[in-house]
């Protein structure tokens, strides 16, 4: 099998290459345009396999996107390449609309194209799976859950270029018959993820004992999910998932905003203790445009279809993740100091 994984250096893509490569014996194709959040040393357990290639290249540019589908012949695509950071847009939404609405079009018409001209065995064979976000669904109220039939209401640019793309997917398997799977998946986190969201960046602020901002009173609530758990459901749904469904992958890990930075202060005062308490750190800040009062997926669905569930609670992922930023501070360092040095971002000329 060989699996066309878009964005395969970003923090997701990374953990669903290393693991068909590692764990499924699948031969991967990464395409990635490498933007400023991609880590290639996120892949050096693959680097230099036989089974493993990295071709950098735009979605966005049809013409690329055709070439890798002819000279690669996969037998699947696990589409992640997006735009992902809704604070990033807020004040530069151009980007999101181009990669993840045009850029998924462009992949979808790619696939369209070499998946009719394939052998009928082949065909019944391919797979597309097309990655989404629980945030194409809106704000949920202090009950209740997201399920593939809840209606779409995204509040951001980001969510609703996702919700686009998502009905774009699903398009193309009801008119085109494209082999189509969508699936909408809860906060990630874990290794290896670029600090601007809100784990990495409060661990490493935690670490540098700098202040560590929370959006408003901090009781957002999101469902997480830690990246190798997604991975592994992302590779059940290309395995055992059925065309033209929606699957849901949760955590069942509800948590707020405060409560998630307060577990990591208490945590790097254990494993690394300064002169104070890390919850001093703590500073409330102008809350996010349209911020979204709750996420939780309900993922009884694949739990129950396909009997994928997640191996980690929250508070296993969450000790192996800290451990992880302590112990790999020269990957880090160089996404603080080159790329991103954590400042806020998504502040509109009104806010201070």
């Amino acid at each position: 099998m060989r699996v066309l994984v878009t964005g395969g250096a970003g923090f997701i893509g990374s953990a669903v290459c290393r693991q068909l490569v590692l764990k499924a014996g699948a031969a991967v194709v990464n395409v990635d345009k490498l933007t400023y959040a991609a880590s290639l040393d996120s892949l050096a357990s693959i680097d230099g396999m036989s089974s493993y290639r990295l071709v950098q290249q735009d979605i966005c540019d049809q013409e690329a996107m055709n070439d890798v589908f002819a000279r690669w012949e996969p037998s699947a695509v696990i589409h992640l390449a997006a735009e992902s950071h809704v604070d990033r847009s807020i004040t530069g939404s151009a980007a999101f609309i181009n990669t993840n609405i045009v850029g998924t079009y462009n992949l979808l018409e790619a696939a369209r194209k070499y998946y009719d001209g394939l052998p009928s065995e082949r065909r019944e064979q391919f797979r597309f799976i097309h990655v989404s976000t629980d945030e194409v669904y809106g704000s949920l109220g202090p009950l209740g859950c997201f399920c593939e039939d809840t209606p779409y209401r995204p509040s951001s640019p980001y969510s609703a270029s996702k919700a686009a793309s998502d009905h774009l997917a699903l398009a193309w398997f009801k008119t085109y018959g494209l082999p189509i799977i969508v699936s909408n998946c809860s906060n990630n986190y874990g290794p290896f993820q670029f600090p601007e969201k809100l784990i990495p960046l409060t661990i490493l602020n935690a670490i540098e004992l700098k202040p560590l901002p929370v959006y408003g009173d901090g009781s957002n609530v999101r469902d997480w999910l830690h990246v190798e758990d997604h991975a592994a459901g992302l590779i059940k749904l290309l395995v055992d998932g059925q065309p033209g469904e929606k699957y849901n992958l949760g955590g069942n890990c509800e948590r707020s905003n405060l409560n998630v930075v307060t577990q990591i202060c208490d945590l790097l005062d254990r494993l690394c203790p300064g002169s104070a308490a890390r919850r001093s750190l703590i500073k409330f800040v102008p809350d996010r445009p349209g911020h979204d009062a709750r996420y939780v997926i309900d993922a009884s669905k694949v739990y129950r279809e396909l009997g994928w569930q997640p191996a980690r609670t929250f508070e296993q992922g969450l000790v192996e993740t800290v451990e992880w930023y302590l112990a790999s501070r020269t990957w880090w360092r160089c996404a603080r100091t080159e790329v991103y040095d954590g400042s806020r971002l998504g502040l509109l000329a009104t806010q201070h």
